[in-house]
């Protein structure tokens, strides 16, 4: 396909935008006493978090269940602490390259993400770039709490596409996560599957999209 034909860009935003690493925070739990720790790998584990990701839980009822899943007695502020563990800072060159995208793209913010997380982060972006939100930065951002959808499910997809009236064949979704990918394109998006090492930048070096599936 021709890349100067893509008119919007949407970014996923843990493993684009920022960096993650969810052993960091089973690793936190551990240290508070979690012992099984085969039980994050389970279907009910990651139902929980969905369910937490999609709005459905409060992150009061979320704290609840979760420490009663993980067998473990703390504070609230204990938890907090451990769950953001996986979060690193958002690098100041990904916010200077969207800026810079900005210029030529409407762009997007599409994450799976919850109450707890985003507090932290959009207290970063606040303090540490002047943004007020993310949709400051973005012509626009989505995150799934608040939108009752998520990531891979196509409605998601089909939301942002009609919010904007995007044409789906001239948009370019860019995630780490394959799941998220194949529905993209099943929602007619094109895509860009980020793996490390590679990094944001290196799809706009030179200024130029590539390899765009």
């Amino acid at each position: 396909m021709n890349t100067k034909e893509i008119k919007a860009i949407i970014f996923d935003f843990g493993g684009v935008i920022i960096d993650i690493d969810p052993q960091l925070t089973i690793n936190e739990f551990v240290k508070l006493g979690f012992s099984d720790v085969q039980k994050t790998k389970s279907d009910a584990f990651t139902q929980l978090i969905r369910k937490f990701e999609r709005g459905i839980l409060t992150p009061e009822v979320f704290r609840g269940k979760m420490k009663k899943f993980l067998g473990i007695e703390i504070s609230d502020q204990q938890f907090d602490d451990a769950w953001n563990a996986l979060l690193f800072d958002i690098p100041n060159e990904r916010i200077e390259i969207i800026e810079q995208v900005k210029e030529n793209y409407q762009i997007f913010l599409l994450s799976n993400s919850n109450e707890i997380h985003y507090d932290l982060y959009v207290r970063d972006l606040q303090l540490r770039f002047g943004y007020r939100e993310f949709a400051d930065l973005f012509h626009n951002a989505y995150f799934s709490f608040d939108l009752h959808l998520s990531k891979p499910d196509i409605e998601v997809y089909e939301f942002v596409i009609n919010q904007h009236d995007l044409d789906p064949d001239k948009t370019l979704f860019i995630d780490d996560n394959t799941d998220n990918i194949n529905t993209a394109q099943q929602a007619g998006l094109q895509t860009y599957l980020l793996q490390k090492p590679e990094r944001v930048r290196d799809i706009f070096s030179k200024g130029l999209l590539k390899d765009i599936k």
